[in-house]
């Protein structure tokens, strides 16, 4: 298997061998050093930076609503893991010269035009469709795909099958232009 594509990106059959290779460590190193089984998965870790950085402003608030203080806010091995998924993807894509500054994504562009504002109000509300959509499912993509799918969950099969169908969807009325 070669770790390159042609391109110089990596090979994603190798990473995504090594994501599962990380979501099986993961398992047992929290049930050998915690004593129960965590999973790896990303919105929960949101919903805790989100509570860190609505204590600064209103602790009061914070520690009396009910969904901040189900979460248990505290900085844990996944809020770790979310802050070495960025570091790991910098480092990664300055290794294989792949990392570049771009206000607007060239597909972004091509669509909906250069307007930078545009792309932040876009980026942003799709962040909160997304996180909306993760909370209701009770998981993220990489939550029911890498620990749901590693326990052959059903809930876990519906979310992702409904998570990229709708993505697919939606990609195709933002993207696809109609012949006029």
């Amino acid at each position: 298997m070669e770790l390159k594509t042609k391109d110089g990106g990596w090979n994603p059959y190798l990473a995504g061998a090594l994501v599962g290779i990380l979501a099986l460590v993961s398992v047992l190193a929290t049930t050998q050093i915690l004593g129960k089984t965590n999973y790896i998965g990303a919105s929960t870790t949101f919903v805790r930076a989100a509570a860190y950085l609505e204590k600064a402003v209103s602790s009061d608030y914070v520690d009396k609503n009910e969904y901040f203080t189900k979460t248990k806010i505290r900085v844990d091995w996944q809020f770790m893991l979310m802050i070495g998924i960025f570091l790991g993807s910098l480092v990664s894509s300055l290794t294989d010269r792949s990392f570049k500054i771009e206000k607007v994504p060239p597909m972004w562009e091509s669509r909906f035009g250069p307007s930078i504002g545009k792309r932040a109000i876009g980026s942003f509300l799709g962040g909160i469709v997304a996180m909306i959509g993760a909370r209701m499912a009770d998981g993220c993509p990489s939550g029911h795909g890498l620990s749901g799918m590693m326990q052959l969950s059903a809930s876990s099969f519906v979310a992702l099958i409904l998570f990229f169908g709708v993505g697919v969807l939606f990609a195709r009325l933002i993207y696809v232009r109609r012949k006029s």
